[in-house]
């Protein structure tokens, strides 16, 4: 067995103990009740109805929420971090995010406009009709992150052609604007305290009071992000010697790279539609695994996904353990964690930069 494999192998198995042994964490820490492993497991047998629930039916509720707060989070940085795996392979730089195509930014947008309607900023034939419907947010949130997205690539695709350049500047242009509306939202409604708040939520992330319903969303976006990789990961690898040299051995590379798109999309938008805009798990996540194995997209995406898990629910886990009830927003933990380790690989990766 190579050194590489062996590595592969040792992150696997690291990340499977590490993810079992924050859930069961999450579980029995919180900033309320806490549980001993055994309740917690017997907990979760009863929300399986394989068992019965605990002896208080308050608790029993408390872990339920727990569970589905668990599974949302680990969804989220999953996706997240695999998005992000599928945008540096389609740039070839450790550097990109999935915020370049624009999927975060019009998330966020969509789920705003949602927050209006259900504040009652609509007129009064879309709020007898939408107004009380507890999934409009989420709805909204991936609808405006494929819009955000197909626009990205209508407007940079020139004479049937989509190029990395082309794709990044029109990202750049289309994420401004939207910053803007975004912007202009937020200020329309600072006078109303319940709105503005919901608002900033969706700025810097929430996984509070997450149910089933988001747990389907982001695993279901996540699933179809992830059937893509056996259709993309070794065409991702021959892309890095060029897109010229990609289709001398026969990779499609057009086909490539709007499959990319799609499954980093998909990916991307599932997670911000149910959580909110959390920064850098889709940057930092891939970026260490491609350093621990290589470059493999084989074997990175799919460490990707459970190293972003790992990534979100241990940040997630140590920040409520450690202020309680003063717990952050996910998106501003992500910023104090990802902010400096960004700064750390401009310096490290100046050459790249330089050459992208």
């Amino acid at each position: 067995m190579s050194s590489n494999a062996r590595r592969v192998r040792l992150c696997a198995v690291v990340f499977v103990v590490l993810l079992g042994a924050l859930f069961f964490g999450s579980l029995c820490f919180g900033t309320t009740v806490r549980f001993s492993t055994g309740e917690a497991w017997r907990g979760l047998i009863a929300l399986l109805g394989l068992g019965e629930p605990l002896e208080t039916a308050s608790r029993q509720t408390i872990l339920e929420l727990r569970v589905w707060r668990a599974l949302v989070t680990i969804g989220v940085g999953a996706a997240l971090a695999l998005s992000g795996g599928y945008i540096q392979g389609l740039f070839q730089n450790g550097l990109a995010s999935p915020s370049l195509i624009g999927v975060t930014g019009g998330a966020a947008l969509g789920a705003a406009v949602a927050v209006l309607i259900v504040g009652g900023y609509a007129p009064r034939l879309v709020l007898e009709s939408l107004g009380g419907n507890a999934y409009l947010i989420p709805l909204f949130g991936f609808a405006g992150a494929f819009g955000t997205t197909a626009l990205v690539v209508y407007l940079s695709s020139g004479g049937g052609r989509t190029s990395v350049t082309s794709l990044l500047l029109t990202g750049i242009a289309v994420n401004m604007c939207v910053a803007g509306l975004f912007a202009a939202i937020q200020s329309l409604t600072l006078e109303n305290w319940e709105v503005s708040r919901a608002i900033l939520a969706w700025t810097f992330g929430t996984l509070d009071d997450r149910s089933g319903y988001h747990a389907g969303v982001v695993f279901s976006g996540l699933a179809l992000a992830a059937a893509c990789i056996p259709f993309t990961a070794v065409e991702l690898d021959l892309l890095k010697g060029g897109e010229a040299d990609a289709q001398s051995v026969g990779v499609d590379v057009k086909r490539l790279k709007w499959l990319a798109i799609f499954a980093a999309a998909v990916s991307a938008a599932a997670a911000v539609a149910v959580a909110g805009q959390i920064a850098f798990v889709g940057l930092v996540v891939p970026h260490l695994v491609r350093l621990a194995i290589g470059a493999s997209h084989r074997v990175l995406l799919w460490l990707s996904m459970l190293g972003g898990a790992v990534f979100l629910l241990g940040a997630e886990f140590a920040q409520r353990w450690l202020l309680g009830d003063a717990a952050l927003q996910p998106g501003v933990v992500m910023a104090l964690i990802g902010g400096p380790f960004f700064l750390v690989l401009l310096v490290r990766e100046r050459k790249e930069i330089s050459a992208w």
